[in-house]
């Protein structure tokens, strides 16, 4: 086993060892200390530079509460969980928990109208150096706990009992891929023939009564199950004959082994569930993307209207028919909406179903069609389809309904097309800003642009939203792609 997941190295039983739990004990009174100090340090260093009497007995309570306030949103926060190694938090969300704290526990101080009993430079030097000493505390807190896991007074050894070699080996993968340096990979069990075992780089410990005596000799603390399709009376058996040991023994799920999307385990009360999809864009973010899609709506109509009304004259002087285009689409859930467009083609040469893509110097597009479609002007009355509640700003583009790639419709030719569909259609969307806009001729295109949809329904912000919109304005006037 390679990179952040190492062997174990042999200890007797009755070595002192703790889990990783105990790091949560211990974030706990590394920030209670940093409070403890950063009063001592405040008070010092008050005396030496203003020394006006103060009440110490209300500092004194008004720091506990304050310190009081800042863990119990940082036990709300679950900002002390194991310490996992990334190495991502060296003290920014402890500081923005303090600051939040410190907001409460000043209003608190207000409502008591006790404000002008308090000392104004006791209560910043305190804050001041509070903040130093918790972002500090962590780089040292991190260092220490890194030399105790590396001594082996804190970790847990583990074994991975597993369906093959294979199996085992991703699990391998996946430990490493977490980066946790609590954990010490010993190796793994099954009951499978040998013949796999050469090609995996994992130690071979046995079967099951070898875990269970390593257990017992007090070699592992934890065994992780990984049997994919293991029956009910299987790990019936396995449970019972591990639990003749001291050990902790939990099952992998298939899905964290074979699902190849994103997913996170939640909570219906104390049923433990797995979240394959999870409805994006609701609540608070839901409200807040309906409001930036009316106003951008609506402000882009107004100011555009000079524009709409020109594009409208221009096509009707140019070629009979109506001005604009209505199409069949695939919207929000996958329900159909019709989607409106400048006309940009000859009406007896339009296409309904969408099943002909537009190629390139296409001799359907008229001379007004062919300038609106290459500066996406064509595009501009869907504003309309957006303050119906049909469409937005910005999301993963509308395909019509018979919209083919190669021989094959779109939705068939691509797999997870239909997650793309859990949003409203977006005028515009990420896979058009990453040079994904216009025809679509062949199936990598498809699926790129489809993985573009998903990312952005998974990770979408209204920061995400304007950028996007920032990225169209600068890139329509010349995108190759569109035609």
């Amino acid at each position: 086993m390679h990179g952040h997941v190492k062997p174990s190295p042999r200890r007797s039983s009755g070595h002192l060892r703790f889990t990783s739990n105990v790091l949560r004990t211990l974030g706990v009174v590394n920030d209670a200390a940093c409070f403890l100090g950063a009063y001592l340090l405040a008070a010092g260093a008050y005396a030496a530079s203003i020394g006006y009497y103060y009440d110490s007995r209300l500092h004194h309570s008004g720091a506990i509460i304050l310190c009081i306030n800042f863990l119990l949103i940082r036990i709300s926060r679950d900002g002390y969980v194991a310490f996992r190694g990334q190495g991502k938090d060296v003290g920014g969300s402890a500081i923005a928990d303090f600051v939040l704290a410190a907001a409460l526990t000043g209003l608190v101080v207000v409502q008591l109208d006790m404000l002008d009993e308090f000392s104004r430079g006791l209560a910043l030097y305190f804050m001041g150096f509070t903040i130093v000493l918790l972002f500090l505390s962590r780089i040292g807190f991190r260092m220490l706990v890194s030399r105790l896991m590396n001594e082996g007074l804190i970790g847990q050894r583990v074994a991975v009992y597993a369906e093959s070699a294979k199996v085992a080996q991703r699990v391998s993968q996946l430990l490493e891929l977490e980066r946790l340096p609590h954990l010490r990979l010993a190796g793994y069990a099954d009951e499978r023939t040998r013949g796999e075992r050469s090609e995996i780089d994992l130690a071979y410990l046995g079967d099951l009564d070898d875990l269970l005596e390593l257990a017992r000799t007090g070699r592992l603390d934890q065994v992780i199950m990984a049997v994919p399709r293991i029956s009910q009376a299987r790990l019936d058996q396995i449970s019972e004959t591990l639990s003749a040991a001291s050990i902790d023994l939990c099952v992998l799920p298939r899905e964290t082994l074979e699902l190849t999307t994103s997913y996170r385990v939640n909570f219906l009360g104390s049923l433990p569930v797995f979240a394959i999809w999870q409805q994006p864009i609701r609540d608070i973010d839901g409200i807040l993307k309906e409001m930036i899609d009316y106003t951008v709506a609506i402000i882009a109509i107004v100011l555009l209207a000079p524009l709409l009304i020109l594009t409208a004259l221009a096509i009707r002087l140019e070629s009979k028919g109506p001005i604009l285009f209505r199409q069949a689409r695939f919207g929000f859930n996958n329900n159909e909406i019709s989607v409106l467009k400048f006309r940009s083609m000859y009406v007896d040469r339009q296409d309904q179903s969408g099943a002909q893509r537009t190629q390139k110097n296409d001799p359907r597009v008229t001379r007004v069609g062919r300038f609106i479609r290459r500066t996406s002007i064509d595009e501009l009355p869907q504003l309309f389809n957006v303050l119906k509640g049909e469409m937005s700003i910005v999301g993963p583009r509308p395909h019509a309904t018979m919209m083919r790639v190669g021989d094959k419709y779109y939705f068939d030719a691509v797999s997870g097309y239909s997650a793309r569909h859990r949003v409203k259609p977006g005028i515009t969307g990420l896979a058009q800003v990453r040079g994904l806009r216009g025809e679509i001729d062949t199936a990598e295109r498809a699926r790129k642009r489809v993985e573009y949809d998903i990312y952005y329904i998974e990770n979408w912000s209204p920061l995400l939203d304007i950028r996007i919109i920032l990225e169209t304005v600068f890139k329509v006037f010349w995108d190759k792609h569109a035609y």
